[in-house]
């Protein structure tokens, strides 16, 4: 495959339906500066969706949801988010008809509160982190009292739902169209959704597929103590039951700054960029593209484009504030045996990849 942009070929016919935007996203021949010039890895640019790579759990889940009867025509869906997913749902609750209201914290980016608001969605802003589960159990409580307060109404859970899983099937498959064989499958965890969505149907295909998962320095999900952390859209301070933590070969943890001087690599070289997740994506895919043996066939997966993050990824002053700038990444990661090991602050690895809440604790005395 020569060609360094390529699309898969469309199944959606030309038509007026908003749903018909989403999915067929193209992938992009990334190389220099993440690799040497012969080597490079094939981005899925899901910035090609009107919102993003959540527009498509949000239109499964609740067309899934309005077949079964747990959402009823013009009833309110409201749920926990830090945008993306936002987004989706605003998009899912035009199609459909229902009113969306969306609870998130004081992190969420102004651009996207002003977009999200100018959307149609109501946006309700936590106060207060939760003592122990941060902003997003915060998030999650007030959602709980906004249903109660409004029976009828439904919540998707992103977090729990495999409705979630089941939506990036076609993402996969279009990946398979795209590039025929993939060996490693690079992908940022926050829900856990895309990861578990897409690494299933793929090694169904590709038994030898290698999984090689993202987080944010200061997340919980793959066992690293809670941490406040800036990046949105990856990470989480709580355990969502979409990882699949059995489908991951690896996990790697990247700090804020690493991200923000990956993402402006990539925009600076292949015009294509993104946000925090796509940062972290891309200098991790970049360094798997350098390491595997020649010819192996990396596909990693970008979440969004760099629209939401003008005003923190790459606005100097923030980045300057936040002490972002001016921090190249490393061109290895350091190394954990287990993830309990030690506490990741910069881009970490660890082959040792488990659920938190089934890792029993050392017996007494040992």
């Amino acid at each position: 495959m020569n060609l360094p942009f390529t699309t898969a070929l469309p199944t959606n016919t030309p038509g007026r339906s908003l749903a018909s935007a989403v999915g067929n996203t193209p992938v992009l021949w990334i190389s220099e500066p993440f690799t040497p010039p012969e080597r490079g890895f094939w981005a899925k640019l899901e910035s090609f969706n009107p919102g993003g790579i959540k527009d498509r759990p949000a239109l499964h889940m609740t067309a899934r949801a309005r077949e079964r009867g747990e959402l009823r025509p013009g009833a309110p869906v409201v749920e926990s988010t830090s945008g993306t997913f936002g987004l989706g749902l605003v998009l899912a609750g035009r199609i459909h008809g229902h009113p969306v209201t969306l609870v998130t914290d004081p992190g969420l980016e102004p651009d996207m509160d002003r977009l999200l608001r100018a959307q149609g969605a109501r946006v309700d802003i936590v106060t207060d982190p939760h003592p122990t589960g941060g902003w997003q159990e915060a998030r999650r409580e007030r959602v709980a009292e906004l249903l109660a307060a409004a029976p009828g109404s439904w919540c998707p859970d992103q977090y729990n739902n495999p409705d979630n899983v089941d939506a990036y099937q076609p993402l996969a498959y279009e990946l398979i169209a795209q590039l025929g064989r993939i060996d490693v499958l690079v992908s940022s965890v926050g829900t856990g959704g895309h990861s578990a969505g897409i690494s299933r149907v793929l090694r169904a295909r590709f038994p030898h597929l290698e999984v090689i998962g993202v987080d944010a320095t200061g997340s919980t999900i793959f066992g690293q103590p809670a941490r406040p952390r800036l990046m949105r859209g990856l990470g989480s301070s709580i355990h969502p039951r979409n990882v699949a933590y059995e489908q991951f070969a690896e996990v790697h943890w990247v700090a804020p700054g690493e991200a923000v001087w990956a993402c402006r690599q990539l925009a600076r070289s292949h015009y294509a960029s993104g946000g925090w997740s796509v940062g972290a994506v891309a200098l991790v895919a970049g360094w798997a593209a350098r390491t595997h043996p020649r010819g192996t066939r990396i596909a990693a997966v970008f979440p969004d484009g760099p629209h939401r993050y003008l005003s923190t990824v790459y606005n100097d002053d923030y980045c300057r504030d936040q002490g972002l700038l001016d921090t190249p990444a490393a061109e290895d990661p350091e190394e954990l045996k287990n993830p309990g090991d030690g506490e990741a602050v910069r881009w970490t690895r660890c082959l040792r990849v488990t659920d938190p809440l089934t890792v029993r604790p050392p017996e007494a005395g040992r």
